[in-house]
């Protein structure tokens, strides 16, 4: 499937970005060589009158894959998070890139819904409006269940969807190859790695049981959380192309006009939804990585309602640990404590000097801590950590990446509700909640007894593996002996046979 015949869908591609104008931006953004911009020119420009024209109002790369359709939109969104890779410009860009797209007839959407849950629709829900979101990859109706009577939101995938998305990531993973072909230094990028991530994010999201499961797990893990709900999983009615979920009545968190209308308090509801991110992301290692205020409203009662849940962070305890001291550190103004966690947690390489590291870090925290107030941003001061650690050879890590991208559209929440926010002084009681509880005498006592649960498991196998351990340590290590000219030239010979034989029934049987 990733073969030459991609070559159209790669033309039809270029065609866009050159009439849209995104051509340029992305290449300037992947700091392309000459030669991958000859490659990108010459399947684009000779063909620009194929190429969508798209939305003008749109900046360029927006526009592009606006127009180009579901699956590009999709990767713009993931490349958003991946400033690393397209750069702090581009993916600003493709962070507000617009997720609206034509719905599809509310009768399709029923038949998907008797298809899945192998009841008719209209037996199940006694209302079925028309769809109130059309995203990418599936749409929401307001629905009422017919038995009992409750108000809910419908998510159903997009017909032909997923066959859609498996074409134009074949087209993907080939335009990966080519870039790699013709510019070896880009491979630093990782480009097949990046395509690999974004299939990964897709074949999620093209499986609603597994949102469904996000949503039930960040829920287990946030009902003791004070001003936060979600609605509730209806497994009974959802599937693997139909998501059910209660109906969440509120206020949009980004209509601030109607958040006073109802008497609630901005203030108090822009540090609640920076503590809960923080809480989420610290102490329980799962957090809710796409909050922007079309997915957070204000209910009656003043709570923070969240939904959905197709993009979720998670982050293991050891990694949440580290970024917890990270960040306790930069509001100590500890930098050189901040810089041996680099190296403890092997983020930076062992031969860098320590103190210049701390030297480096200082240059990043205290022109932060000299702003004002309100204009302190722990968003920029993750962006400037990571340039500064990758100058001292620190490797990309995509699940920090995905943390920072959150912890900036959260703070652009909370300030939109207050602009006179100080981001430190609201973080500061979680951060620090969390360090007592994880690196303190508690935490080293929970270890232990972690960790002596494992060995007792262990305990009657202990014997046995440190004996096999020994006998391998006393060993001599056999030498392999070097094959030789003819067996090498044997082997040649035999695997291209079975290749080619491998070839011709597959290529008979389909």
């Amino acid at each position: 499937m990733r073969g030459p015949h991609n070559i159209w869908r790669l033309i039809r591609t270029g065609a866009t970005l050159e009439r849209t104008g995104a051509m340029g931006v992305v290449l300037d953004a992947f700091d392309a060589p000459r030669p991958l911009r000859i490659a990108a020119r010459a399947l684009g420009w000779p063909f620009k009158w194929l190429g969508y024209k798209g939305d003008p109002s749109m900046p360029p790369a927006t526009r592009a894959l606006t127009a180009l359709g579901p699956a590009y939109i999709k990767f713009g969104q993931v490349l958003s998070t991946r400033p690393d890779v397209v750069g702090d410009e581009l993916a600003v860009q493709l962070r507000v890139l617009q997720d609206k797209l034509p719905p599809f007839s509310t009768a399709l959407a029923k038949a998907e819904i008797e298809r899945e849950l192998e009841i008719p629709a209209d037996t199940i829900f006694s209302e079925f409006g028309e769809p109130v979101a059309a995203a990418s990859i599936a749409q929401v109706h307001k629905a009422r269940i017919a038995e009992t009577g409750e108000t809910v939101a419908v998510k159903v995938l997009r017909p032909g969807i997923e066959k859609a998305f498996r074409k134009d990531i074949d087209a993907f993973y080939f335009a990966a190859r080519m870039v790699e072909l013709l510019s070896p230094s880009s491979r630093r990028l990782r480009p097949m790695e990046v395509i690999t991530h974004f299939e990964g994010v897709v074949l999620g999201e093209l499986d609603l049981r597994l949102e469904s499961a996000s949503a039930s797990e960040f829920a287990a893990n946030t009902v003791d959380d004070d001003g936060f709900e979600l609605p509730q999983v209806k497994w009974s009615l959802s599937a693997r192309r139909v998501m059910t979920l209660g109906w969440a009545e509120g206020v949009p968190m980004g209509d601030n006009a109607a958040i006073d209308a109802a008497g609630h308090d901005r203030r108090a509801i822009s540090e609640r939804a920076l503590q809960l991110f923080l809480k989420h992301a610290l102490r329980d290692g799962f957090f809710h990585a796409d909050m922007h205020q079309g997915n957070l409203k204000v209910s009656s009662n003043g709570n923070i309602i969240a939904y959905d849940f197709g993009i979720m962070g998670h982050i293991d305890e050891y990694t949440r640990r580290v970024y917890a001291e990270i960040l306790f550190g930069f509001i100590r103004r500890d930098y050189k404590r901040v810089a041996e966690v680099h190296f403890e947690a092997g983020y930076v390489p062992a031969d860098r000097d320590v103190d210049e590291f701390a030297r480096a870090l200082r240059a990043v925290g205290e022109p932060i801590f000299g702003m004002d107030a309100t204009r302190i941003s722990m968003g920029r001061l993750l962006s400037y950590l990571f340039e500064v650690t990758e100058r001292f050879g620190m490797e990309t890590r995509t699940e920090l990446i995905l943390l920072q991208r959150t912890m900036v559209v959260v703070e652009g929440v909370a300030r939109s509700l207050d602009p006179q926010m100080n981001i430190w002084e609201v973080a500061k009681p979680v951060v620090e909640d969390y360090i007592k509880q994880s690196i303190g005498p508690r935490a080293v006592a929970r270890d232990l007894a972690r960790t002596a649960k494992v060995m007792a498991r262990f305990g009657p196998r202990l014997p046995g593996l440190v004996e096999a351990a020994l006998i391998r340590q006393s060993e001599p290590t056999p030498v392999e002996k070097p094959q030789t000219g003819r067996m090498r030239s044997i082997w040649m010979v035999l695997g291209l046979t079975i290749g080619v034989g491998t070839t011709l029934v597959i290529q008979a049987v389909f």
